[in-house]
């Protein structure tokens, strides 16, 4: 059985870890707000996009004029997974649920006998495929410096990811990412980005005419609709982690609060126990003399 002594510094040592969780679930609670406000805020103008883009998209159907980024190389051979996570851990299970559903899409792509390519976007995702599919890395992108995601850091990955498909090193781009529903609630997501995949909007009577012509606009729109997407999902992710990290960091607080209180009653429990020793003893030897 431990030691007073023992007992004593490990209830200070798991006070000092509570005082830890306690102010990174405050600060997480901070970033969360201001997360959350960009994620929501930029959902309009991604749906509005989406639809216009859609819409476009809708007039070509299977025409053979249809941009390539849309018709995308007619074949369906080799997949880019791109993985997006975070830099930081303590955040519960908020990184294991996006390299699951990576590491499930790739293993379902492999069996099919396709080739599969991975460019990791956050170092923590990186670190769980490694294992399994480190052979398939292409590329990394690392996000540890950026205190709060711009849409140049969506441009610049898109920016990758659009010259690779123009080089012809894949066909079908794939996004996985957490989309952010509540504090305790971040769906993990697939979101094919390439060949471009857009829902149209509601279907309107009004007749538009473009200039210039509706091939050239869409041949326009749909790479910033692609950098759109990804940046839409990184700020999702973004809402996603703190949200994670608040709600892990909320019950490593309260388990730290359980054990202090178990740890004091066995504290309590075994002083009083010497005590009582000490007593038998003094009074033993009273009596002996």
């Amino acid at each position: 059985m431990p030691s007073l002594k023992d007992l004593k510094n490990r209830i200070q040592s798991v006070k000092n870890t509570r005082k830890i969780t306690k102010a990174m679930q405050m600060v997480a609670a901070a970033k969360l707000r201001r997360a959350q406000d960009s994620a929501e805020a930029a959902r309009p103008y991604a749906e509005r996009m989406n639809a216009v883009v859609g819409g476009l998209a809708a007039s070509f159907g299977g025409s053979d004029n249809a941009p390539r980024l849309l018709a995308g190389t007619g074949q369906d051979k080799v997949h880019l997974l791109v993985v997006m996570t975070s830099e930081r851990g303590l955040c519960g299970g908020f990184n294991s649920s996006i390299a699951r559903l990576a590491r499930q899409h790739a293993q379902k792509l492999l069996a099919q006998g396709k080739t599969v390519k991975i460019i990791t976007v956050g170092k923590k995702g990186r670190e769980q495929l490694k294992r399994d599919l480190s052979s398939h890395f292409i590329a990394h992108v690392d996000l540890g410096d950026v205190k709060r995601i711009g849409y140049v850091d969506a441009q610049k990955i898109a920016r990758d990811v659009l010259a690779r498909f123009d080089a012809g090193e894949f066909d079908v781009a794939t996004l996985f990412f957490n989309r952010f529903q509540s504090v305790i609630a971040q769906i993990p997501t697939a979101q094919q980005i390439i060949p471009a995949h857009f829902e149209a909007g509601e279907p309107s009577t009004t007749l538009y005419d473009y200039e210039p012509s509706e091939e050239a606009v869409l041949a326009d729109l749909l790479p910033r609709g692609v950098t759109t997407q990804i940046f839409t999902a990184l700020l999702e992710n973004g809402a996603s982690e703190q949200g994670a990290r608040m709600s892990a960091m909320d019950n490593a607080t309260r388990n730290a609060g359980d054990m202090i209180d178990k740890l004091t009653i066995v504290y309590n429990r075994s002083r009083q126990a010497s005590i009582t020793k000490e007593l038998i003893e003094i009074i033993s030897g009273a009596e002996a003399l």
